[in-house]
């Protein structure tokens, strides 16, 4: 009777468990259950209707360690397809997990769909968000952390606590509503506000209605705090600051930095970043925490402003008075970049390996290929307003390509995406994509010739950022290459009228999204991908087909009805697990009594 009550206990901490997202198996895993759903809220004070995760705007954090097998059980509750991607998550061999349009179909409402992925030899500050149809603009967002192993040490003290920002520009009006703006020919225009991890502004002047919910961060003082910040908005680059206090910038996308002290620092769409950060303040009042408009007229954008409260539990008194103004001067070229070519990567600390991440000699490596990617303002196409990379404005396949590639479904997609801007040919609508060399070593050069500050994203990678300026890149520009400690990262910005060149080692094998991360440039079209295919494969370099993987477009035929119930999706989740362990240790009860 003992061993039938002991085990009988560890069967009901063993559910728990479960429930909770433990993982047993022998490699390490977490496993998170995220429901996607409409919630109402009023961030700017007017009622509106905002994309939770479970019940949460913004989401919950996804977290795990340098290795670990992360799943991510997604309910769609919307009434939309639905997709949740992995911003700088590698996924390494499995662009199968990727979560955009050219890889996997989208989750239809009322489906659930389980992503599988390794975070493998990555480290740092991420975020997730929805990828289809503008969606990020309501919400649906949430921070991803993965930390160091054990054995590998921090390039810096232990901080005392961690905070997580999602900072972006906001719109009173939803995603669908924005998209119709888009689809009518017009531009989105000046957002209505900032958010701080879904909250307005904090009353710093009369301009702020009364009653709007503002975000608190309460500290101790003489502690120091490691911040990761994540500027997810729909547009708009931000400065961000916090009064009074210096900003110890540490991480930069996955990659320990050499470490700067900033009062103030530019984080533009699609970026993330760590800084640690001292309460040394005396505490005679709270402080203002801020994150606004950027590269804009900043008097006429002055409502694109995020504020909220920095609270020492010794604080005396309110914060009052002016937001302080970024130290930075942006308002001549010649200065604008200097905060972002200062950047530079801490080659002697380890990051996700024991080995020094200067250990990798980039710069000693032969170029083999050039892509030029110019975008240009949206125009005209085929009767649509669309914007284009190299004059092509893409048009997601109905049958993702990597499916269509396993199922030998022909003319889903063209290789033959320039390598060069087509200034003799008129833009034009197409689903091609550059056809890209295994192992090969790469400089991609995103030209931005429209009329504000973009950031390009390429998913599965890492690169070089080793050079930007203004104009036009021309080939001796190679001259002025940082070729040795230059920052690796998968999101940069190109700032209007200027270009960017980046590094990439073509070592991840599938099929991978390069984008603007401006939602509403991707959303018209400025966008293509990258295929990589080991002519060599037996599987070490690539995952196959996930069993669970969704069918659409072509190959719709093939997808089986999925079962519903009115179960929660936790429990959802882990029931047929619980229910093999469940029958495996009655066996053992029976045995043993």
């Amino acid at each position: 009777m003992a061993a039938a009550y002991y085990f009988s206990t560890f069967l009901f901490v063993l559910s728990l468990a479960l429930l909770c997202g433990f993982s047993l198996a022998g490699d390490p895993s977490v496993s998170y259950v995220l429901e996607v759903s409409y919630i109402t809220a009023s961030p700017l004070g007017v009622p509106q209707q905002v994309i939770a995760i479970n019940g949460k705007f913004p989401g919950p954090v996804i977290n795990a360690t340098t290795n670990y097998n992360v799943d991510v059980n997604v309910f769609n509750r919307l009434d939309e397809p639905l997709l949740l991607t992995w911003n700088g998550i590698e996924t390494q061999g499995d662009s199968w997990q990727d979560g955009v349009l050219g890889t996997n179909c989208p989750i239809p409402p009322n489906w659930n769909y389980t992503y599988n992925f390794q975070v493998k030899d990555q480290i740092g500050s991420f975020f997730y968000f929805p990828s289809l149809n503008l969606q990020r603009a309501s919400g649906g967002f949430g921070p991803i952390i993965i930390n160091n192993r054990d054995v590998i040490p921090l390039p810096f003290n232990k901080p005392d606590g961690e905070i997580s920002f999602m900072i972006g520009d906001w719109y009173t009006q939803n995603h669908t509503a924005l998209r119709g703006v888009l689809d009518s020919g017009s531009e989105l225009g000046m957002p209505d506000g900032v958010l701080i991890n879904g909250k307005g502004p904090y009353k710093y002047n009369n301009s702020v209605p009364d009653g709007i919910q503002y975000e608190t961060i309460n500290v101790d003082p003489g502690k120091t705090y490691r911040i990761r910040v994540h500027n997810i908005g729909t547009s708009t680059s931000l400065n961000f600051r916090i009064q009074n206090h210096k900003l110890l910038l540490v991480e930069t996308e996955g990659h320990y930095n050499l470490q700067t002290n900033l009062t103030d620092f530019d984080i533009h769409v699609g970026q993330s970043y760590s800084f640690l950060v001292t309460m040394d303040q005396n505490a005679s009042s709270d402080y203002y925490i801020v994150a606004s408009a950027r590269f804009v007229n900043e008097t006429v954008w002055q409502r694109v402003t995020g504020v909220g409260i920095l609270h020492y539990s010794n604080s005396k008194g309110k914060a009052s008075g002016s937001v302080p103004l970024p130290a930075t001067d942006v308002s001549q070229p010649w200065s604008v970049m200097n905060q972002q070519r200062a950047i530079k990567q801490n080659t002697s600390a380890s990051g996700a390996r024991p080995n020094p991440q200067g250990s990798y000699h980039y710069g000693q490596i032969n170029i083999t290929g050039t892509y030029i990617l110019r975008s240009m303002p949206p125009t005209n196409i085929n009767g649509s307003f669309r914007a284009a990379l190299n004059g092509i404005s893409f048009l997601n396949p109905s049958t993702p390509m990597r499916l269509a590639d396993k199922h030998k479904v022909n003319g889903v997609y063209k290789l033959d995406f320039p390598d060069t801007p087509a200034d003799n040919r008129p833009p034009r609508l197409e689903t091609s994509i550059i056809n890209a060399t295994y192992k090969g070593f790469i400089q991609i050069i995103f030209q931005n010739n429209d009329t504000k500050v973009q950031s390009f994203h390429i998913d599965g990678y890492s690169f070089y950022v080793v050079a930007m300026d203004f104009g036009n890149w021309t080939e001796d520009k190679k001259g002025s290459y940082n070729n040795w400690d230059a920052i690796s990262r998968s999101t940069v910005e190109v700032y209007p009228g200027a270009w960017t060149a980046v590094l990439i080692s073509l070592d991840n094998v599938g099929v991978w999204n390069i984008r603007v991360e401006n939602l509403d440039r991707w959303y018209l079209g400025q966008e293509t991908y990258m295929r990589i295919i080991n002519p060599e494969e037996n599987g070490s370099t690539e995952m196959d087909q996930p069993g669970n993987a969704l069918y659409c477009g072509a190959l719709k035929s093939l997808q089986k009805d999925q079962p519903h119930s009115s179960a929660t999706p936790l429990f959802n989740g882990k029931l047929n697990l619980i229910f093999s362990l469940v029958m495996v240790l009655l066996a053992l009860v029976s045995v043993f009594c």
